[in-house]
């Protein structure tokens, strides 16, 4: 028997060789679709390529496209586990015409296939038509030898495929197969198509027309092909099944679950066994593509999957968490096919595990409480809303599960009530709000936030994505649209639906980029914030437009600035690790920055750090870059993460729950254990390789016991290892010397002036107390009293010179007083012998009057002062003089 993942390499394999290029499956979050929530069609990554906005280097593409439908317009949640074919996750296998083959082609290579190499019997196929479409029915008859029985003409819009109002659209043509009269149901177009005897296998599209308008539609001069056959029905038809939960993948996910359960696969349980299989495919692609739980969006869409198969591992008498312990099955199953499974493997466990954990508790109260409230009301009676409110507010009971219980017992839910209890908090939540200070700006902001809901990020795995304008914010007020030139000087604050910017957070800076409207105006984002933790806010410029709420718009991160801010966030965690490590596990994170050009560091460390600690440190970073290790990422309670050993960062609020990122395969563990864990919702690189380089550039002080380390790294780290190596080839130019040579030729010269100095201090003491210059030694008041007027001695050195002249004179008084560079400097010293009669500061004090000064200080025996007037040095020198001489004579 053909395995689902024979069928599934079988298909790639058959179109592959018909020229077709196998095109991996894109991410479950549409990056060119931001009307939709999920991909829930093969098509999805194609749609730009169908209507002319992308080209590719192939005009024949085939995919096994992994696809998700429990929100929005798709939403099969609620069937899944009650049907044979409902599915919240399922494969579509597809292959695609750009504008090259078209009905007859796509005909004949799906009756080859199915008929020759999955080998179906041909009297068990029979195709749809749309009813005008006599071309396709010609087609079939020719090619298949299908009889006109066979044939069937479908009027309705059921075999009429359009992309939207407008657009690509185009006749289907179905493939049905025939389970037999043994299953109940009649053929499409029969009053009994509902029942499950003819299955749909595979849906070809002939994308013809262009509907322009409503009520003009054009032939497309290249028309293509949209093919879709689910993966689960074929193996189903295939495997000899009827039931889609019963083929091979499948199968064994059940029988995990059943085995892990301790409950009987087919038994009274068959049900939530299929719920939990299903679900823990669904939950678990979501997280490997970027989803995680949580109260807005796709992320809320996920928690309703991930805990309705939590709710049926409860209604099995599951104590302890199941659908982690699935996880390895499904990796074995389909890893291989989507290797993001094995990636993600990690993360998908840790947040399964925390998301049942925690529901748990919660399902546990919730259901108590709501068997106690409804205890107390009549017979069919609804549930007031204020009650189902506050076991969402105070006891996390979501509402949607409260309205499943009390649809089974056969009531309805107050949703008015509730909705007016919900309003009352956010009222409170805005009056309470403490943000910037700017009242009206807050505002502005919770009014874009209760009307637009929360911006989902994106970002984590892209830097480009699709999304629809929902606000913008022009001088702190809501407009509709902008035109260019309405905000001279200032500038537009856009918000989408979703975004592939980070807002600015945790230090990493907000990114830039740009935005695009379809209609071809222009925004270039110069920053991007987060308000009220969630909404994220594009600061652009409008270069020309105009730009309208509602409007799909093409959203671009300036790739090459995110990279490195990536590597520099990452970067940031192996330095904060390396120097616990080196000084201490005092080492606490006090600040950061981090920006696309550098990084920087702020930690407590009450002392400098000596150079070889700072050595060893860059050392080791640079070690785990070049381990090259990945880097993961784990969701965890922030107390079950920091229990660990994660490290929280610095100011950061964090909600119940945390991305986990760990890096650097500790070495001294053989590499199996991350060497850094911290919290933090940063992004951040692959592999720590992909950092490059790390250079630390620069440590010092910025506060008491806070020190802080600055880094560069990747191309900024050899950008600033070039200048230095230039700046190193300038100077030993200039020296006439090596590289090399360099620290010997610089000590050399560094020596050969300090002695030229100290000879030149020499030459100008013997000048001085040689005479030269103004001033005389003579005697004053029966004292010795030496006086000199120097020129272009420096202030530093008259101390010396006056020393050298009283060594010189044994017993008396000095004055020094020097011009240098038009300002006067002067030094008046007295031996100890006279310091009783003559004061050093009253004497410097009178000859510092006459050079203009202010004043003088120092010592009885040395003191000193200086002036703005470098030509009055003999006057300096003759008021000394004149105050020694009205001086008392000695007893």
């Amino acid at each position: 028997m053909a395995t689902t993942n024979d069928i599934r390499r079988a298909f790639l394999d058959y179109f592959s060789a018909r020229g077709h290029a196998e095109v991996a499956s894109s991410p479950l979050v549409p990056r060119n679709d931001p009307t939709l929530m999920f991909t829930n069609a093969g098509m999805v990554q194609f749609k730009n390529v169908f209507t002319g906005q992308e080209t590719r280097d192939y005009n024949r593409a085939v995919t096994s496209q992994k696809c998700v439908r429990a929100g929005g317009k798709h939403n099969d949640l609620d069937n899944v586990g009650y049907t044979a074919r409902h599915h919240t996750f399922f494969e579509m296998l597809g292959n695609f015409s750009f504008g090259d083959y078209f009905k007859a082609e796509a005909i004949e290579f799906a009756w080859t296939l199915i008929t020759g190499e999955f080998g179906l019997p041909k009297d068990k196929l029979l195709a749809t038509v749309y009813a005008e479409d006599d071309e396709a029915a010609a087609l079939w008859k020719k090619i298949a030898g299908l009889p006109e029985e066979r044939i069937i003409r479908i009027p309705t819009s059921d075999n009429f495929w359009a992309m939207g109002d407008t657009g690509p659209c185009g006749p289907c043509s179905e493939i049905f197969f025939d389970h037999g009269p043994s299953i109940p149901g009649g053929p499409p177009g029969s009053p009994d198509e509902d029942g499950d005897r003819f299955i749909e296998i595979w849906n070809l599209v002939f994308m013809q027309y262009e509907q322009v308008t409503p009520d003009e539609r054009v032939n497309l001069p290249r028309p293509s092909i949209d093919t879709g056959m689910g993966l689960e029905r074929i193996s189903a038809v295939l495997q000899g099944k009827h039931d889609n939960y019963e083929i091979d993948t499948m199968r064994r996910i059940i029988e995990a679950s059943a085995e892990a359960a301790g409950v009987d696969p087919d038994g009274e349980f068959k049900v939530s066994h299929r719920v939990v299989a299903d679900h823990l495919r669904a939950s678990t692609f979501l997280i490997a593509d970027g989803v995680l739980p949580s109260n807005e969006g796709r992320g809320y869409v996920l928690r309703r999957i991930m805990r309705r198969a939590m709710r049926h591992a409860h209604i099995m008498g599951c104590t302890d968490p199941l659908l982690h312990r699935l996880v390895p099955t499904l990796v074995r199953e389909m890893g291989e096919a989507f290797p993001e499974l094995g990636r993600a493997q990690a993360l998908a466990t840790e947040t399964l595990k925390l998301e049942e954990t925690r529901f748990k508790e919660t399902l546990d109260r919730g259901l108590r409480i709501l068997s106690e409230e409804t205890g107390k009301l009549g017979e069919g009676q609804a549930l007031n809303g204020e009650v189902a409110f506050k076991l969402y507010d105070t006891y996390g009971f979501p509402v949607d599960l409260t309205a499943d219980i009390l649809r089974g017992q056969g009531r309805a839910l107050d949703q008015a009530g509730f909705d007016a209890a919900m309003e009352r908090q956010r009222a409170a939540a805005r009056k309470s709000w403490s943000g910037s200070g700017e009242a009206a700006t807050d505002r502005t902001w919770f009014e874009v936030r209760d009307k637009v809901g929360a911006t989902e990020f994106l970002g984590y795995d892209t830097t480009s994505a699709e999304g629809v304008v929902s606000a913008l914010i022009v001088d702190g007020k809501q407009v509709d649209s902008v035109e260019p030139g309405a905000q001279p000087g200032g500038d537009v604050l856009v918000v989408v639906n979703q975004t592939p910017f980070y807002g600015e957070s945790g230090g990493q800076m907000g990114d830039t980029g740009t935005i695009r409207t379809a209609a071809g105006a222009t925004l270039t984002v110069t920053d991007t914030q987060k308000k009220l933790g969630d909404v994220f806010i594009h600061v652009a410029t409008l270069q020309d437009g105009p730009v309208k709420v509602g409007e799909p718009v093409e959203l671009l991160v300036d790739a090459d600035r995110r990279d490195r801010l990536r590597a520099n966030h990452s970067a940031t965690h192996l330095l904060h690790e390396a120097l616990r490590r080196r000084l201490g596990d005092h080492v606490a994170q006090k600040g950061s920055l981090v920006a696309p050009e550098r990084l920087r560091f702020d930690f407590s460390q009450p002392t400098s750090i000596a150079r070889e600690d700072l050595a060893w440190v860059e050392s080791e970073v640079n070690r785990r870059v070049r381990q090259n290790s990945p880097v993961t990422t784990r969701l965890m309670t922030p107390d079950a993460a920091i229990g660990e050993g994660a490290m929280a960062l610095f100011g950061e609020k964090y909600g119940d729950e945390v991305r986990v990122v760990s890096m650097g395969g500790d070495l001294e563990a053989g590499g199996k254990s991350a060497w850094s864990v911290e919290l933090c919702g940063g992004t951040h690189v692959g592999r720590t390789g992909d950092i490059g380089l790390v250079k630390i550039v620069a440590e010092g002080a910025v506060a008491a016991g806070v020190r802080r380390v600055e880094a560069v790294t990747g191309i900024g780290a050899l950008d600033w290892l070039n200048a230095r190596e230039a700046a190193l080839a300038e100077a030993s130019a200039e020296l006439k010397t090596t590289p090399e040579d360099l620290p010997a030729r610089v000590h050399a010269l560094i020596e050969e002036r300090r002695r030229l100095e100290r000879e030149l201090v020499e030459t100008r003491k013997k000048l001085a107390s040689g005479g030269s210059g103004g001033g005389a030694t003579k005697t004053v008041s029966g004292v010795t009293f030496a006086g000199r007027s120097l020129d272009g001695v420096p202030a530093r050195e008259l101390k010396g010179v006056a020393d050298g002249l009283k060594q010189e004179i044994g017993s008396g008084v000095v004055a020094v007083v020097s011009n240098d560079d038009g300002k006067a400097s002067l030094v008046v010293a007295v031996t100890d012998d006279l310091t009783g009669r003559f004061s050093a500061v009253d004497l410097v004090r009178a000859g510092s009057a006459a050079l203009g000064g202010k004043g003088g200080g120092g010592r009885p025996d040395m003191a000193q002062a200086g002036g703005p007037d470098g030509t009055a040095g003999d006057k300096a020198l003759a008021a000394i003089e004149a105050a020694l001489a009205s001086a008392p004579a000695a007893a």
